[in-house]
Parts: C-alpha cells; sequence; structure tokens
C-alpha cells in the first residue's frame, strides 16, 4: 500500500463494511510504529507512556479530538503515567483502513 495514512481521512461506515483480512491487517501494521495487533485481529493499541497524570489526561484528550475530528473513536484508558488507545471499527467487527488512518494520524500528531 502506498498511500500516506497519517495524510487520509476516514470514510464513513456504511452497513456491512467488511473487516480487513488477516494478512492485510497485517501488512497495514508494517506502516505503523509502537501499535501492536490484538492476538485475535481485531484491533490495534498503542499505549503512551509518561510521568505523571496531567501529560496521560491531555494524550487521552487528545485522541478523543482525533476521534471526534475523523468520526472514528478510539476506546481510550488512561492512568498515572501511561494512555492506551485502541482502534477498531465495530461495525465492521474487527480492523478497517479507517483504524489504521487514525492510527497513523495520532502518530502524526504526537511525532
Amino acid at each position: 500500500m502506498t498511500d500516506d495514512l497519517a495524510t487520509s481521512t476516514c470514510e464513513p461506515c456504511k452497513g456491512g463494511t467488511p473487516a480487513l483480512d488477516d494478512a492485510t491487517a497485517r501488512q497495514m501494521m508494517d506502516q505503523l510504529t509502537g501499535w501492536t495487533l490484538s492476538d485475535n485481529g481485531t484491533a490495534i493499541t498503542r499505549r503512551f507512556e509518561f510521568k505523571g497524570f496531567a501529560k496521560a489526561v491531555e494524550m487521552a484528550n487528545l485522541a478523543a479530538w482525533l476521534g471526534n475530528k475523523q468520526g472514528h473513536h478510539p476506546d481510550i484508558a488512561f492512568g498515572w503515567g501511561y494512555c492506551a488507545v485502541t482502534f477498531t471499527t465495530h461495525e465492521a467487527g474487527g480492523l478497517t483502513r479507517n483504524d489504521f488512518v487514525c492510527a497513523a494520524r495520532l502518530d502524526a500528531l504526537v511525532a
């Protein structure tokens, strides 16, 4: 895949949007740094580490802002010293290109 995920925009999901097959998801993972594929291949997660609580909250807010802007909302968990962001496409029951677009865009924001 030659397109730049970080400059792409999420496409609205339509009914019946299929999840990516395992091979395609693994290939798209090569375009991301620091993200892990869930054991069942239906989600990608990145854990950001910080010193203290305030930076973790800021990261959670940034991920939430990006999700709102893209119309593709992540699951976010945070606490003292960490913020974990997970993307999956619930409607598709797994990963879609949108998940990788949002992950790449988040990486670009924090680079």
